[in-house]
């Protein structure tokens, strides 16, 4: 029996359960194991608790308490230092990782008149949300999906910005009136994509997740959450990052974009590298975002 630990959120419980019906598809029997983490159960905005970890850590502790065998992470949901005993032991095939737009009247965000308030608790989405000049208002918000959906059907904003990926994995895609392109606002690192963390000594559970293993999102989102440590390391600033494989003249390559919020605006640049070599791609964007500062 796999035990897999999960955050009890709509959202948390239904990609846990892709998880799950992928290994019971080849012959593992799973049990859902739900718990509650600080993110749940303490509604101050994000930077003021410490909005790193605040998702995953009491998942972390109960795999180090062998409470529970994997958890299903969102992957920018999971700080980039690593946890010594603990290793990611897959990455599956990544969703569409860009942010859309639920508005009312199906508006777009081009249609959204100066003034509009657009509701999202992300600093990333605010600056590039601020850096188009579109004349919109950006209000802080906290809360699941569907509570930020009813913030605009019940009329107290115009609009909400949310992940395309957790809509899909709820289906409810039909209430998206945009999906907003990267080239505006550029996803956080790791969106659309899950981690299966584990034990790194459970060469059982590694087994199991084995095939659930993409190489390509891998190579992505490991160049994406590179370039954030290592700005993490140099500014406080919000971070958008989106890396993709793409056939390059001489094979497969890896592509990433970043963007960097700043007071004056928004620095963008983009790069690419071996798909082999995914930290060193996000290492050397990273750095050359910071000599722009």
């Amino acid at each position: 029996m796999i035990r897999l630990g999960t955050r009890r959120s709509a959202l948390a419980t239904a990609q846990a359960t892709l998880v799950a019906d992928e290994l019971r598809g080849r012959g593992h029997e799973v049990e859902l194991v739900l718990i509650t983490t600080t993110g749940d159960v303490n509604k101050a905005p994000l930077e003021q608790i410490g909005g790193t970890g605040i998702f995953v850590s009491a998942l972390r502790d109960a795999l180090l308490a062998d409470e529970i065998d994997i958890a299903v992470h969102s992957l920018k949901d999971l700080p980039t230092a690593p946890i010594e005993g603990l290793t990611l032991g897959a990455i599956p095939v990544r969703e569409d990782p860009r942010d859309v737009l639920v508005a009312r009247d199906g508006l777009t965000l081009g249609e959204l008149p100066p003034g509009a308030v657009i509701g999202t608790g992300s600093p990333r989405r605010v600056a590039q949300l601020d850096a188009l000049g579109l004349g919109v208002e950006c209000t802080g918000i906290r809360g699941n999906v569907d509570t930020r959906i009813r913030f605009v059907t019940e009329g107290k904003l115009d609009a909400v910005v949310l992940a395309r990926a957790g809509l899909s994995r709820l289906g409810r895609l039909a209430e998206v009136t945009e999906t907003l392109d990267p080239i505006q606002v550029l996803p956080a690192p790791g969106q659309g994509a899950l981690g299966i963390e584990c034990r790194a000594d459970d060469t059982e559970v590694l087994a199991a997740l084995a095939p659930l293993e993409d190489p390509a999102t891998r190579a992505a989102v490991t160049a994406e959450r590179q370039m954030l440590a290592t700005l993490e390391a140099g500014c406080t600033a919000p971070v958008g990052a989106l890396a993709e494989v793409v056939e390059g003249e001489d094979g497969p390559e890896l592509w990433l974009r970043g963007a960097l919020g700043q007071d004056d605006g928004v620095r963008r640049l983009s790069a690419n590298g071996a798909v082999d070599d995914p930290e060193s791609l996000g290492k050397a964007l990273a750095n050359e975002l910071l000599e722009r500062i």
